[in-house]
């Protein structure tokens, strides 16, 4: 019997339309002698919607449309398995569908932050990437930093505040990122990706301008130096706690100074079609594949990923980006993704892994990771409030 996979997408975040590409992809390259893919398409307002039309990305070209010709849903856990039911719930529930396990393909805040993840295990089904803290530190750049640190991983020294803190005092803060940190810098929101809301900066003005624009993304701001000459190197990781894997290594190649959300998405224009799913996202970036680097400084990266990785508990398959000093050729971890865009599948492609083949080791990990954790005593058939006398009103004992 087929395993029915449930790819959860969208998602009010800036990067929506990201995950629709990602998705689109993920569900054309899935073994159909295998799985039966039910797409759940996550609208900005948060809404769950199924149907066959979620899977051809042109029909995404007017999104109120295609909501208009899906199925509104509602996931539950109805005897042991997870349901579709038609929304709105009524006496007698309509069963649109069901899943076995749950494949999130989601980017950004309110989805790959943690938020999905904590909704799917709360359904008790299992489900595909990270889970709810790795998911939550994947996605705040500072934290990842601060645990990373501890793991002798070499990141860049940053300063992190938040927009009331800030207001409050400007000039002071000002001053003690100008003391520790040198010109250039990178100005970013903590906790999105896609490269939206990051500038780089040169100087006093350039840095207020910058750190009021991520602020229009995120209430906390990240501020680091400006590795130069900089080259971006990035390595996907697969696996779990017990066992886990490199890919071969990229360096994406930028239009401008840092690789912008137009580099990552846009840059392919019409060319950025074909047949099959639609966009090429990430997959139609410009980069060297390989990169161009010494075999040391390659397996150095790589080893650096797997470390990180583990370190702050990934399941499934992540990106990890590193920045390079092209002259001293020191090497420090920039961020990580724990949904990659296009879910880095051109990446393991390299090493001879099919994007169908990705796709079905991300699946055996989840049913890996549930298997265990069902093994796990998380409570006890009793109630303690049986016996228990109220105190009136304030429910003293």
């Amino acid at each position: 019997m087929k395993i029915k996979v449930g790819v959860l997408f969208g998602g009010r975040s800036v990067e929506h339309e990201i995950s629709i590409i990602s998705a689109v992809q993920a569900m054309a390259a899935f073994d159909k002698e295998k799985y039966d893919v039910v797409p759940i398409y996550i609208s900005k307002d948060d809404k769950f919607y199924t149907g066959e039309i979620l899977k051809n990305i042109e029909e995404y070209r007017d999104i109120p449309n295609i909501i208009k010709k899906s199925q509104r849903v509602i996931l539950q856990n109805d005897e042991g398995k997870v349901k579709l039911y038609l929304h709105p719930m009524k006496l007698f529930k309509k069963e649109v569908d069901y899943i076995d396990v749950a494949f999130p393909v989601v980017h950004g805040t309110n989805v790959e932050d943690g938020c999905l993840a904590g909704f799917l295990h709360m359904l008790d089904i299992p489900y595909c990437e990270c889970d709810v803290l790795s998911s939550a530190v994947g996605m705040d750049k500072f934290a990842q930093k601060a645990i990373l640190k501890e793991y002798g991983i070499p990141v860049l020294p940053a300063k992190c505040f938040d927009m009331k803190k800030y207001n409050k005092n400007q000039k002071t803060i000002l001053e003690d990122i100008e003391k520790d940190i040198e010109y250039p810098m990178i100005v970013k929101p903590i906790n999105l990706g896609s490269s939206v809301g990051i500038r780089k900066v040169k100087n006093r003005e350039e840095l207020e301008d910058a750190i009021d624009y991520g602020f229009e993304f995120s209430l906390r701001v990240l501020v680091e130096h400006a590795v130069e000459p900089l080259r971006e190197i990035n390595c996907s990781v697969l696996g779990d706690y017990e066992y886990a894997k490199p890919s071969e290594c990229e360096e994406p190649i930028n239009a401008d100074e840092i690789l912008s959300y137009q580099d990552k998405y846009l840059s392919g224009g019409k060319s950025g079609k074909d047949g099959k799913t639609g966009s090429k996202g990430m997959s139609s970036t410009k980069r060297k594949l390989p990169a161009d680097i010494p075999q040391d400084t390659k397996e150095k990266i790589q080893e650096y990923a797997v470390d990180a990785f583990k370190a702050l508990g990934c399941n499934g398959v992540v990106r990890i980006d590193f920045l390079l000093n092209d002259e001293t050729k020191e090497i420090w971890f920039n961020e990580i993704n724990t949904t990659p865009g296009s879910l880095s599948f051109y990446l393991w492609e390299a090493t001879g892994v099919s994007f169908a083949d990705l796709l079905d080791e991300v699946v055996n990990l989840a049913l890996k990771r549930k298997r265990e954790e069902d093994t796990v005593t998380y409570s006890f058939d009793t109630n303690v409030l049986a016996g228990i006398k109220l105190g009136g009103s304030k429910g003293k004992v």
